[in-house]
């Protein structure tokens, strides 16, 4: 069994495009876009000891391009500032929420204040139609006397 040699020109291309891909905050296969050597290594695709054992140069040129950038990646950016107004959206939206729930408590208070006194009426409306009325006063017959 013959082992198949590697091709370290392309393992150094790979290095260098993913080098390239991270300091401009475009990573394909890292996750966090860290400018790391462990997120060169992932964002090359190669193995740990191969990337270090002979490409450590790139690898150490990659970390001097990072440090010597001063920014976060443009990605990176846009993710902080969209995360930024999205919190800022739910604190607005949050404080709404409960402005909304105060006056639903309030209305539904004014509600149930309603309903009683609407009841309480009906009740006195009802007593009221249940009281007998009186006989009125007769007129006096002509020629009868009056009581003094």
């Amino acid at each position: 069994m013959t082992r198949r040699r590697r091709d370290r020109g392309a393992e150094r291309e790979a290095i260098r495009a993913a080098a390239a891909r991270l300091l401009a905050g475009t990573p394909l296969r890292s996750t966090t876009g860290k400018l790391t050597g462990t997120g060169l290594i992932t964002e090359s695709g190669l193995r740990r000891d191969v990337v270090y054992g002979d490409h450590r140069d790139l690898v150490e040129e990659f970390q001097a391009q990072a440090k010597a950038q001063s920014f976060t990646p443009a990605a990176a950016q846009k993710i902080a500032e969209q995360n930024a107004m999205l919190k800022e959206e739910l604190a607005d939206t949050k404080a709404e929420l409960a402005a909304e729930r105060e006056r639903n408590a309030a209305l539904v208070r004014i509600a149930a204040e309603l309903s009683l006194e609407l009841e309480q009426a009906r009740a006195e409306l009802e007593s009221a139609q249940q009281v007998p009325r009186l006989p009125q006063a007769r007129s006096p017959r002509p020629g009868a006397r009056r009581h003094r």
